[in-house]
């Protein structure tokens, strides 16, 4: 019989603290009371089984004070009689005071319709005026072609005091669609009633139960009520409660039996089928479905399963793929391995197959793991590995390699070419250098079919420990093999070969740029247009940050631009922590330094020294260190500088090839020891110099300082000579303006003024396209540059700001902003970032997967709280802040405009 007289014990009763130890703690979830009791006509409660549906009702009864005025109707499982549930709905109404005053008494009998009881009922009711609930719990039991049409009439027709609550642990069609448009239908799901760590640790302490952290078993359960009742069931008296809430899942006895009767039992044989078979997936749709037991209409399956809250949940807008609540997959994988063990292998290895087919190369390389096939989690990881690096998923990748035994990782050529290369990552060069020797031996086991790729990897991981050691000529072999390589591979996998070939195209400018090639510009220039045309934003972003550092040595204009699209980029991907972030920071940071611009550079000198790391990128790190000594030196701090420079020093002994900083750096070393009066020393350090060393034009510079500090400028003309007329190569053209400089300083010494005027003309001539100030407060000469001015000079305004320099003065930093009036959220620091780029709101919305009027909303809040109007005026307050990085610098025209 339907029971008429309140809640009974039954499933979801069993959920939260009604039987069992403990079973008057009722936890009370305000958050759910409040929307329960709010004005909607209709309330639906729909979850499934155990997800605490009667115990919420229940408790929010009691606590409302509404038992008087509260009919409840519990549907027996498999209720086909109307008139039996109608007689329970009358008579449980008629428990109420307003009930037994309005509705008639009525007898069963033979004749007796359902239709005839709904409309009685609701002419008893009309004139209703005390607000009344009616509870009908397990909605879903109903027998949809009479009881929950007649159902539906009573709802839409009811007074409107009197209100209901469904619970059904599935959607039932009762025409609500037409209440939800009148704002008259308030609906709880699923989501809604999982329990929050809070209410978790109150239903443990209301059953007598301690445990420090509930929030793993809140996470392992996802916070299923049933799940976390029968937890507490458990854990009361248990010895190591911690280690139980870890370890907790499906196959526990009290859960696997509650999911088994409750869940799975009830399937018809084909859907226990595909559940048992399915359970091996972390996803699954389908047309997988299909493929696992050999049927047809999975789809249709799995969104009936969906529908009924079966434990089953869409991932995706489209329901097209699912998955399975975790607690519910540990159950049906214990099954399968009892009722099917031979099948398990054969099911993974289908699946691997199948997501390999359709582009998921994560999951299929996880199934072959799974079925053990190690030869097949090979070849579907060499295959797919450079491209999930280039996704970003080098923690994947570094768990699929670690998921394969370490013996046949080492047997295995492509493999142990992955683990030299992850290696690499760590900058364990040795440990590279080992994997790299192993998987060379290998290779005459490697299949016709699989060498040319298996060599191809070795080449590319070949030519990384080659630019990482910065060794110039292995590198070009290196490339020159990877090109051969690449020829031979299988024509049917072009886009594998052009992401290598991206990558090997970047190292090689890269690592002509360090160790001073003859053309990086070339194969940087070629690496990023690929990268851009197969859409790798990880390779354009790293082939932009070394043409940022490879332009610096010809125009800052060009590499303050390729620098703004490096970070551009970095900021929309979340790369600002990657090396080549830090090496665009070093440039940035050094070009500001060179134009006097200390403040503005410090920032991304510092940000640099958070970033790089000397154990894998040493040759950016000696970068960094000059750039930091050109910021201390722009400052007027000599000792600091110096001590910089010392520091890239030490590293560049480390580099096993010539190395382009080198040859600066010891010159900007040379400089600082004499600017702080140490001449001896600098003397010293200019004999122990090779003599090709001594020949370098930075060094004749540098040299022909020392030669002025010492009063001989006729010593430092003639070391100058070499590098005037070119005969002295320069590893930086830029510092043709110092050397012309000097020279004027030295034949105005010498009293030779037009020889001097000429000079300086010609280092004002190419200080200008850069705004490159630092070599005149290096060698302040304001006499003779007001002398200049007052001739025939094409930059009267450049010496009118060099002189300003000199005289101290440059406008004084601005003051610190003040604080933004409040914290920003999570989700406005997501939107913030994306400020700075050209995105539009939509296009915001669209990166980040919600709505154009969240957007909209998040912007607003930003403005708000950073004191703005507008876009702009928002990333600049956001930049002043520290919210943001400093905007990338282009290099000023002549004029030198920001210091007037």
């Amino acid at each position: 019989m339907i029971g008429t007289m309140g809640p009974t014990a039954g499933s979801d009763a069993v959920a939260c603290g009604v039987a069992g130890p403990g079973a008057g703690g009722i936890v009370s979830r305000p958050r759910l009371f409040e929307r329960l009791g709010a004005s909607a006509r209709v309330t639906v409660i729909s979850a499934p089984p155990g997800s605490g549906k009667t115990v919420l009702l229940r408790s929010w009864i009691s606590q409302a004070g509404a038992a008087a005025s509260a009919a409840w109707v519990t549907v027996r499982r498999g209720e086909r009689d109307p008139v039996q549930f109608w007689l329970s709905v009358l008579g449980s109404l008629r428990q109420t005071p307003s009930g037994l005053a309005l509705i008639r008494p009525l007898t069963a009998a033979p004749d007796l319709d359902g239709w005839a009881i709904a409309e009685r009922l609701l002419a008893d009711l009309a004139p209703l005026q005390d607000r009344t609930y009616l509870v009908i719990d397990d909605v879903q039991e109903l027998d949809p072609v009479q009881a929950q049409r007649q159902l539906e009439l009573l709802v839409i027709r009811a007074p409107a005091e009197l209100r209901f609550v469904l619970a059904t642990r599935h959607d039932v069609r009762l025409g609500l669609h037409r209440m939800r448009l009148a704002g008259e239908l308030g609906e709880i799901r699923e989501p809604d009633l999982r329990f929050t760590v809070a209410e978790a640790a109150e239903l443990f302490a209301a059953v007598g139960v301690t445990l420090p952290d509930p929030a793993p078993l809140v996470e392992r359960t996802e916070g299923w009520a049933a799940g976390l009742r029968l937890a507490a069931l458990s854990l009361a008296g248990h010895p190591d409660p911690e280690r139980f809430a870890e370890e907790f899942s499906g196959t526990e006895r009290t859960v696997a039996e509650y999911l088994l009767a409750e869940v799975l039992d009830r399937q018809p044989e084909p859907v226990r089928r595909l559940l048992l078979r399915t359970s091996v997936l972390e996803r699954i749709n389908g047309e997988l479905a299909d493929l696992l037991t050999g049927d047809s209409g999975g789809e249709r399956v799995l969104l009936e399963l969906e529908q009924a809250n079966a434990f089953v949940v869409s991932l995706d807008a489209g329901r097209s793929w699912f998955r399975y609540h975790h607690l519910f997959a540990d159950l049906l994988q214990l099954e399968l391995r009892r009722s099917e063990p031979e099948e398990v292998t054969a099911l993974h290895r289908a699946a691997s197959g199948w997501f390999a087919r359709n582009g998921y190369p994560v999951e299929a390389v996880r199934h072959a793991q799974a079925a053990r096939d190690w030869e097949l989690a090979a070849r579907l990881l060499a295959d797919s590995w450079y491209s999930l690096q280039l996704d970003g998923q080098a923690a994947t990748t570094h768990e699929l390699l670690a998921g394969i035994p370490a013996g046949v990782r080492r047997a295995n050529a492509e493999l142990a070419a992955l683990a030299a290369a992850e290696e690499l990552g760590h900058g364990a060069l040795e440990a590279a250098e080992r994997y790299l020797s192993l998987a060379e031996r290998a290779m005459a086991s490697v299949p016709d079919a699989r060498r040319a790729h298996a060599q191809l990897l070795v080449g590319i991981t070949r030519l990384v420990l080659a630019r990482q050691r910065w060794n110039l000529r292995a590198v070009t072999e290196e490339t020159r093999r990877l090109e051969r390589a690449d020829e031979a591979l299988d024509a049917a996998r072009p886009q594998l070969g052009e992401e290598l070939r991206a990558l090997a195209l970047i190292s090689l400018g890269s690592t002509e740029f360090w160790a001073a090639g003859q053309d990086p510009e070339r194969h940087l220039e070629m690496g990023v247009a690929l990268a851009r045309r197969i859409r790798r934003p990880f390779l354009e972003f790293t082939g932009l940050a070394y043409q940022a550092a490879a332009g610096i040595y010809q125009s800052f204009t060009r590499a303050a631009e390729c620098g703004r699209q490096a970070i551009e980029l970095a900021e929309r991907h979340g790369w600002t922590n990657e090396p080549a972030a830090g090496l665009t920071y070093v440039i940035l940071g050094a070009i500001l330094a060179w134009q006097m611009r200390p403040g503005e550079a410090q920032s991304w000198v510092q940000r640099a020294e958070r970033v790089l790391r000397a154990e894998t990128e040493p040759a950016a790190v000696l970068g960094m260190h000059r750039a930091r000594a050109v910021l201390e030196l722009a400052r007027g701090r000599d000792a600091d500088a110096l001590a910089a420079l010392q520091a890239a020093e030490r590293l560049g002994g480390r580099l096993t090839a010539p190395h382009r900083h080198l040859t600066p750096t010891r010159a900007l070393l040379l400089h600082t020891l004499v600017r702080l009066r140490e001449v001896e020393r600098a003397e010293q350090m200019v004999a122990d110099l090779g003599e090709h060393d001594r020949d370098h034009g930075e060094t004749r510079i540098a040299t022909a300082v020392l030669r002025l500090a010492q009063g001989d400028p006729r010593a430092a003309i003639s070391t100058l000579a070499p590098v005037l007329d070119g005969s002295a190569p320069l590893v930086w053209p830029a510092w043709l303006v110092e050397a012309f400089l000097l020279q004027a300083i030295a034949r105005d010494a010498l009293g030779d003024e037009d020889a001097a005027d000429r000079a300086l003309e010609r280092a004002l001539d190419l200080a200008e396209p850069d705004g490159a100030l630092l070599w005149f407060f290096l060698h302040p000469v304001p006499g003779l540059l007001r002398r200049h001015a007052r001739r025939r000079t094409a930059h009267p305004a450049l010496i009118a700001d060099i002189l300003s320099l000199l005289a101290g003065s440059r406008p004084a930093p601005p003051a610190g902003p003040p604080p933004a009036l409040e914290p920003l959220s999570a989700s406005e620091i997501r939107v913030l970032r994306y400020l700075p780029t050209h995105l539009s709101a939509p296009q915001i919305a669209s990166e980040l997967h919600v709505s154009h009027n969240t957007i909209r909303t998040h912007m607003r809040h930003l403005y708000a709280k950073l004191g703005t109007h507008r876009r702009s005026e928002a990333v600049e307050r956001a930049r002043a802040l520290g919210l943001l990085a400093p905007s990338p610098v282009r290099a000023v025209p002549a004029g030198l405009k920001s210091h007037q």
